[in-house]
C-alpha cells in the first residue's frame, strides 16, 4: 500500500469513529452527512481489509485490528496537528478561556482558593468550570472534554500524563471539649464514633457499605491490617461538612492535614497526629495527551504547580 494513494481524511474519520462508536455521532462531530460517513467507513474497511467496527447489542464494537490501530492512529494525528498548528504563546491577561477541571472536594477546598487568587491577578477573564468526580469519566478526560483532573488515584490509564501536586499526611480533628483529648490512644480512638470522608475516582457515586473495609480507603485499610475497625456513624463526601461535624463532642474526623488547615483558627477544634501510622497520600494532576502541548494548558499546569508549592501543611 502506497502512502500517496491514501486519503488522509479517512484516518480522521476512523479516529472519530473509534471515539464515538457510532456512524451518526461521528458524522455530527465532523460536520458531514451520515451517508458520507458510511461511505468513508466502507472505504476504510477496504483500505484495511477489515470490518473495523461491528454492530453488536452494545452498539458499534471495534475489531481486534481496530483496537491495534487506535493508539497508533491518535499518535500520528496528534503529531500532524502539532506540525501544522501555528505556535503562539498563551495571552493569559486577555484570555477568556474556560478551563474545565474535575477536582475532588479535598483539592477544591485546599488548592482552588489560592489558585483563584492567582488567576484574578494574572488572568482575570479566565473562567473555571469545576466538576466533581461523579460528573466525568476517564473517556471524557481522554477525549479532552475535561482539561485536567486533580484528585487522588490508585490507577490511571497509561496514556495519560500526570504530575504530583503535593504529598500530604493524615491527622485527626476533634472538638476541644471531646473527652478523648485526655488520652488520645488507639484504644480510645477505636471506641469513639467517627466521620468518614472521601470521594475519589470517576462515575456516578453509590452508597458506602460500612462492612466493605477494602473500599473504605486508606485509614480503614490500615486499621484492618492491625486487626481493628473504627466505628463509623457518618459518611460524607465533603471535607468542610466533616470538619463542622468534628465540633460535636463525641465525633472524630481523620483527614488529610492540608484540609485540616482550613479550620486552623477555629478554637472549638483540636488537630492531632493519629494514634497509629497512616501512609501519606499524593494529590495528582492528570490530563489527556491531546492537550499536553496546548500553550494555554501548559500555562495552567505551571500555575497550579506554583500555587501548590505555596500551600502549607500544618504541624501537629
Amino acid at each position: 500500500m502506497q502512502l500517496s494513494r491514501i486519503d488522509m481524511n479517512l484516518l480522521v474519520y476512523l479516529d472519530v469513529l473509534l471515539r464515538e462508536r457510532s456512524v451518526t455521532r461521528a458524522a455530527d462531530k465532523l460536520g458531514i452527512s451520515q451517508p458520507a460517513m458510511s461511505n468513508g467507513l466502507r472505504r476504510l474497511r477496504t483500505l484495511f481489509d477489515d470490518p473495523l467496527l461491528i454492530r453488536t447489542s452494545e452498539g458499534m464494537t471495534p475489531t481486534e485490528r481496530a483496537g491495534q490501530l487506535e493508539p497508533m492512529l491518535r499518535t500520528v494525528l496528534q503529531d500532524i496537528e502539532r506540525a501544522i498548528q501555528p505556535r503562539s504563546d498563551f495571552d493569559a491577561e486577555n484570555s477568556q478561556r474556560v478551563f474545565r477541571i474535575m477536582v475532588s472536594d479535598y483539592a477544591e477546598s485546599t488548592l482552588v482558593p489560592p489558585l483563584l487568587r492567582r488567576l484574578r491577578e494574572e488572568a482575570p477573564n479566565v473562567i473555571l468550570d469545576l466538576m466533581t468526580p461523579s460528573d466525568v469519566s476517564f473517556l471524557d478526560v481522554e477525549q479532552g472534554k475535561v482539561d485536567m483532573v486533580i484528585n487522588r488515584f490508585d490507577d490511571i490509564p497509561q496514556s495519560f500524563h500526570q504530575t504530583i501536586v503535593w504529598r500530604d499526611e493524615f491527622c485527626c480533628m476533634v472538638s476541644s471539649e471531646n473527652p478523648i483529648l485526655e488520652n488520645f490512644s488507639l484504644k480510645n480512638y477505636l471506641q469513639a464514633q467517627h466521620v468518614w470522608v472521601s470521594k475519589t475516582g470517576y462515575g456516578v457515586g453509590v452508597g458506602v457499605d460500612p462492612a466493605d473495609v477494602q473500599r473504605l480507603g486508606w485509614v480503614d485499610e490500615v486499621l484492618g491490617q492491625l486487626g481493628s475497625k473504627r466505628n463509623i456513624t457518618v459518611f460524607t463526601r465533603h471535607y468542610q461538612a466533616a470538619m463542622l461535624l468534628a465540633e460535636q463532642n463525641d465525633l472524630v474526623v481523620t483527614l488529610p492535614a492540608r484540609a485540616a488547615l482550613l479550620q486552623a483558627h477555629n478554637d472549638r477544634l483540636r488537630v492531632m497526629a493519629p494514634p497509629f501510622v497512616i501512609p501519606g497520600i499524593q494529590l495528582k494532576l492528570v490530563w489527556s495527551p491531546l492537550l499536553h502541548h496546548d500553550p494555554a494548558h501548559r500555562w495552567m499546569r505551571r500555575l497550579i504547580n506554583e500555587v501548590a508549592e505555596q500551600v502549607p501543611s500544618p504541624e501537629f
